[in-house]
């Protein structure tokens, strides 16, 4: 039981909560619980797994055209938790393909998952100086690519 799926009116996912966030919502009377655990309750309410705002919200920042917000946390989602480095899953950091230091930009394009132990055997070097080269370049993701 990690969290409750919030759908809009529309019944269109818009994210998920926490469970003492949803039975919040249920106590404000701003959703209805859609699916629940079979059996189990908290109080009057049955514990959610699926809840439905009462009215509808409009999500235009979700349709923008406009970039993602480049994050550590999307980085290593885009990555699927791989490490840029050496392939193995479990990557935990994130690492500037061109460091900081030497003006590599914090951005989409220059940025990878990396394990820890791989990032600092890198350190403040390009990859082709520490040996290390990437295994696929860095792109901007869709949103949809981070939402799966």
């Amino acid at each position: 039981m990690s969290g409750v799926i919030v759908l809009n009116a529309s019944y269109e996912q818009l994210h998920v909560v926490s469970i003492p966030h949803a039975i919040r919502m249920l106590v404000r009377e701003v959703a209805v619980v859609e699916e629940a655990h079979d059996g189990a309750s908290i109080g009057p309410f049955p514990l959610p797994r699926v809840l439905r705002l009462v009215r509808y919200v409009v999500m235009n920042w979700r349709y923008a055209s406009g970039r993602l917000q480049y994050t550590r946390a999307g980085v290593l989602k885009r990555d699927k938790y791989l490490c840029a480095y050496c392939g193995k899953p479990g990557a935990s950091t994130m690492d500037h393909v061109i460091p900081r230091s030497r003006g590599g930009r914090g951005e989409w394009l220059n940025a990878v998952a990396a394990h820890s132990g791989c990032n600092e055997k890198k350190g403040s070097r390009t990859p082709e100086e520490a040996g290390m080269p990437l295994l696929w370049q860095p792109w901007i993701p869709s949103r949809a690519e981070l939402a799966l």
